[in-house]
């Protein structure tokens, strides 16, 4: 697989119904990036979509569920120097929804990795980049960051 030198991708911190944190444990294979290590569900926005219209494709391709527009809310934005990929460039766009059930879930992509709060700080050296940064806005912005 080529990893594009501009990547644009959108991505959701989902959580369930009981408050936890429902992530995705990324496939260990070769070509694609950070295999292995705990990330978010989202991926690569194609063609004219928005980001938001991404973030809900890539959710109900990779968890077989439908969450509507509607129920996501914007967490951060990132756009600048890729500081994963040498000389390319990212813009990413996370995003929350809550509420989530998880039974009916179907994982398409790696599995599913389901976190209380309390579990989050031994899980930081596994996050991904782009499940560190959701994680840890959203804790600032409920008032309960534990963790750089």
């Amino acid at each position: 697989m080529t990893i594009p030198q501009h990547r644009e991708v959108a991505a959701a911190l989902i959580i369930d119904q009981r408050g936890r944190f429902l992530l995705q444990q990324r496939d260990d294979v070769p070509g694609i990036l950070f295999p292995g290590k705990i990330g978010l569900f989202g991926g690569h926005r194609e063609g004219n979509e928005s980001f938001l219209e991404c973030v809900v494709r890539e959710v109900h391709e990779e968890i077989s569920f439908f969450i509507p527009p509607e129920r996501f809310e914007h967490l951060a934005s990132y756009r600048g120097s890729d500081p994963y990929i040498a000389g390319g460039t990212l813009w990413r766009e996370l995003y929350l929804t809550t509420d989530v059930p998880v039974e009916p879930l179907r994982i398409t992509e790696g599995s599913l990795l389901i976190a209380e709060m309390d579990d989050v700080p031994a899980l930081v050296p596994r996050f991904a980049p782009s499940a560190h940064a959701a994680i840890h806005e959203y804790l600032t912005r409920t008032g309960r960051a534990q963790y750089q």
